[in-house]
C-alpha cells in the first residue's frame, strides 16, 4: 500500500450572503492551501472490491469516494483503503473532504480512468462542499457554495492553528446563521486580514472553549479569525520564527499547531 497527502485548509475569510432555495447558504470564501495533511493509503483491488481498515469504519469519505467514482465510471476495480488523521475532526480544516479529493485522484489514475480535473470536481461536490477544492488543488475564491472556484495567488505565509478539543457540527451552525445580502467583498485582490468569518458569533457562542481560543489569540493577533465552521482558529505571520515565537507561549491548557501556506495540492498533476 503507497501513502498520499491529504492537505488541509484555511478559510482566511467566509461571508455568508444568502440562503438558497436547497436549504443551502451562498458563500464567498478564501480558500488557502496548508502543508498540514492526512496521510490516505491505497492500493488497488483487482477483485472490485472496496475495502477499508481502521478505526473509522466502513462508512467514512474515503470509502464513499471510491464507491462513487466505481459507480460514476462503470469500473470493475477495487482498492483497499487506509487512513492517519493528522487534521483536527471537526476542526475546520476541511480533513474529511480532503481524504476523499486525494482517494479520487489516486484512483482515477491507478484505475486508469483518464476522467479531467472538472469531471472529478463534479463527482467530489456529491461528497461534500469543500471536496472540489481539493481536486482543483490550487489556493481559490469560493462562491456559491463553495464549489464555483477562481484560483488566486496569495503571499507566501505561516499560520498558527489552533485547535480547541471540540467537534462543531457545520450542519448545527449554518442552520443559525445570518445572512448578510450583498456583504461580500472585492476580490481579487486579497490582502491578509481583509473581510471577516461571518459564522465566528455563532460559534463562540456555543462553544466555550472555541471562544476562549480565539480571545487569547486575538489579544496577541487582533487579525486572527475562525476557520471554516470551526473549531480551529488561527493567525497568519510572514515568517516561520514569528508563529512558532507565538506558540511557544501557548498556555497548556491550549494545543495548536505551526503550517505553512502552499501554492498548490502536492497531486496537483495527478488530475491532468
Amino acid at each position: 500500500m503507497n501513502w498520499y497527502p491529504a492537505p488541509g485548509k484555511l478559510n482566511l475569510c467566509l461571508h455568508v450572503l444568502a440562503r438558497r432555495l436547497d436549504g443551502y447558504h451562498e458563500l464567498q470564501t478564501v480558500f488557502r492551501l496548508v502543508d498540514r495533511a492526512d496521510r490516505v493509503g491505497v492500493a488497488p483491488r483487482t477483485d472490485g472490491e472496496v475495502r477499508f481498515s481502521g478505526e473509522f469504519g466502513d462508512d467514512n469519505l474515503c470509502v464513499k469516494a471510491a464507491r462513487l467514482l466505481r459507480e460514476e465510471t462503470g469500473s470493475s476495480q477495487g482498492c483497499d483503503l487506509a487512513l492517519e488523521k493528522v487534521l483536527p475532526v471537526g476542526g475546520g480544516m476541511g480533513g474529511g473532504s480532503s481524504d476523499a479529493a486525494t482517494v479520487l485522484l489516486i484512483l482515477n489514475r491507478l484505475w486508469r480512468l483518464d476522467l479531467d480535473r472538472k469531471r472529478l470536481q463534479n463527482i467530489g461536490a456529491r461528497l461534500g462542499a469543500d471536496v472540489p477544492l481539493f481536486v482543483f488543488g490550487e489556493n481559490a475564491l469560493g462562491e456559491g457554495i463553495g464549489e464555483r472556484l477562481t484560483a488566486l495567488e496569495l503571499p507566501a505565509a505561516w499560520y498558527l492553528v489552533l485547535t480547541p478539543q471540540v467537534s462543531v457540527s457545520t450542519k448545527e451552525i449554518f442552520k443559525n446563521a445570518l445572512t448578510h445580502a450583498g456583504k461580500g467583498i472585492k476580490i481579487p485582490p486579497f490582502f491578509p486580514g481583509q473581510g471577516q468569518n461571518d459564522l465566528e458569533p455563532i460559534v463562540t457562542a456555543r462553544y466555550p472553549a472555541v471562544a476562549a481560543h480565539l480571545a487569547w489569540l486575538k489579544s496577541r493577533c487582533p487579525q486572527a479569525r475562525m476557520t471554516g465552521s470551526g473549531a480551529g482558529v488561527f493567525a497568519e505571520f510572514a515568517a516561520e520564527g514569528e508563529a512558532r515565537a507565538l506558540q511557544s507561549e501557548l498556555p497548556d491548557s491550549m494545543r495548536g499547531f505551526v503550517a505553512r501556506g502552499i501554492e498548490r495540492h502536492p497531486l496537483y498533476d495527478w488530475a491532468d
